[in-house]
C-alpha cells in the first residue's frame, strides 16, 4: 500500500508538469478521437493544438481509391514501358553515361503517395538553377483517408511540413548547417521530414555513403540523416510538389494507431528494445534505434554526439498524455506509466518548465 501511494505521490508533480507543458486538464477527456493529430506531433514536431488548427476535415465522400497509373500522363507512362533508345542504347563511360551520372537523382515514393503535376519540370530547372546540388527538399501536402487511423473523416494538411525560414531563405545550404539538422534528431528535435517523399538527392552523395545506405528499422530515416552527414550543398524549395496519404493500407495505418502499434512491427517485420525503453509511441522508440546506428556507423561526424534521454523521455510522456486524451489508456495506465519513469527522468521532466519549446520539439 504505503509503495502504490508513494508512486501517486511521485506521480503528482508530473501531473502538475503536464498542465503546464499540454495544457491538460486531468478532469476531462477529449471525447473526439483523433490519433493522427497525436501521432503528427512526434513526427513533425508541432503541439497538438496547431495541428488542430492546420488539419481540416474531409467527408469520406471527397475520397475515391483509384490506382496511381491511371494518374499519369499517357507520355510519361509510355515513356516508362517503352524508353526511347537514346537512354537505351547509351554506352558505359560514354559522355552521356557520364553526364547522366551528374544528374541522377533518387526518388522515393510510396503507393500512397503523389507526385503533384510540374514535378519532374520544376526539380529538372532547380536542379540545374542551383548548380547541381546534392540535394533538394521542398514542401507539399498531406492527407489521411477516412478510416486510416481511427478516424472517421478524411483530413487533409497545407502545408505537410513548414521549414525554419532560415532554411528557406539561406539559398544554398552548407555543411554545417545540414549537420547540425542531424544533431538536432539526437535530441528528438526534428527540423525536416523524415519522410522521403519531401526530398531528392543525388547519385553523387549517395556514392559518398559507407555501406548500405538504408538500414531497419526505418531504412528512408536512417537514409536521409546519412545523406546530411555526406552532403555538401543542400537547396530548401517553396515549391510544393507531392502529396502524402496514409490509408488504410499504409504503415501510417498502425504506426499512427493509437491502439495497434504492435501491428506496425509485424507490417515492417522488425522488431527491437534498448536499454530503458518506455512504452509508448514506436515511432520514437524506433528513431532511438536508428539514431543509435547512425551513430555507430559515423562515428567520425558524431563523437561525442549523445541520445538525449530527457528528449526521448518528453516524447513519451508528450504520447502518452495524448493516448489519455483520446482514451486508449485510463487513467491508471497513465499512473502505472508515470512510475517507470525514474527520478532522473522526472527531474529532466521539471527542467522543461523552465524551456517549454523542448517538450514542443
Amino acid at each position: 500500500m504505503l509503495r502504490i501511494l508513494s508512486k501517486v505521490i511521485l506521480a503528482i508533480p508530473i501531473l502538475l508538469l503536464c498542465e503546464q507543458l499540454f495544457g491538460l486538464d486531468m478532469n476531462k477527456v477529449v471525447q473526439e478521437k483523433s490519433a493522427v493529430q497525436s501521432s503528427e506531433i512526434i513526427v513533425e514536431s508541432v503541439s497538438k493544438e496547431r495541428l488542430t488548427t492546420d488539419l481540416k476535415r474531409l467527408p469520406a465522400s471527397a475520397f475515391k481509391a483509384i490506382d496511381w497509373l491511371d494518374l499519369m500522363p499517357a507520355d510519361d507512362l509510355e515513356a516508362l514501358y517503352n524508353p526511347p533508345s537514346y537512354i537505351t542504347d547509351m554506352e558505359e563511360g560514354s559522355f552521356e553515361d557520364q553526364a547522366s551520372d551528374l544528374m541522377q537523382n533518387d526518388l522515393m515514393i510510396g503507393d500512397d503517395d503523389f507526385l503533384l503535376p510540374g514535378y519532374f519540370d520544376t526539380l529538372d530547372k532547380t536542379i540545374k538553377e542551383n548548380d547541381f546540388p546534392d540535394g533538394i527538399s521542398y514542401f507539399g501536402y498531406s492527407f489521411i483517408y477516412p478510416d486510416a487511423v481511427d478516424n472517421t473523416e478524411g483530413y487533409y494538411r497545407d502545408p505537410h511540413y513548414d521549414y525554419e525560414k532560415k532554411l528557406i531563405n539561406s539559398g544554398k545550404t552548407t555543411k554545417n548547417q545540414l549537420k547540425s539538422i542531424v544533431y538536432d534528431m539526437f535530441k528528438f528535435k526534428n527540423r525536416v521530414p523524415l519522410n522521403t517523399l519531401p526530398h531528392i538527392w543525388s547519385r553523387k552523395v549517395i556514392n559518398r555513403i559507407d555501406g548500405e545506405l538504408f538500414r531497419p528499422p526505418y531504412p528512408d530515416h536512417f537514409a536521409l540523416n546519412a545523406i546530411f552527414l555526406k552532403a555538401n550543398t543542400w537547396v530548401f524549395s517553396k515549391k510544393k510538389l507531392y502529396i502524402i496519404g496514409v490509408t488504410p493500407k499504409s504503415y501510417g495505418h498502425y504506426v499512427f494507431s493509437d491502439n495497434d502499434q504492435k501491428g506496425g512491427e509485424d507490417y515492417l517485420g522488425i522488431s527491437g528494445d534498448f536499454p530503458g525503453q518506455l512504452p509508448g509511441s514506436a515511432l520514437i522508440n524506433n528513431m532511438y534505434l536508428w539514431l543509435q546506428l547512425l551513430k555507430n556507423n559515423y562515428p567520425d561526424y558524431l563523437d561525442g554526439v549523445q541520445i538525449s534521454r530527457n528528449g526521448y523521455v518528453r516524447h513519451q510522456l508528450h504520447y502518452w498524455i495524448s493516448q489519455y486524451r483520446h482514451g486508449s489508456i485510463d487513467l491508471k495506465d497513465l499512473f502505472h506509466r508515470l512510475g517507470l519513469l525514474t527520478l532522473k527522468d522526472k527531474l529532466g521532466l521539471i527542467s522543461a518548465i523552465w524551456d517549454k519549446r523542448s517538450i514542443l520539439a
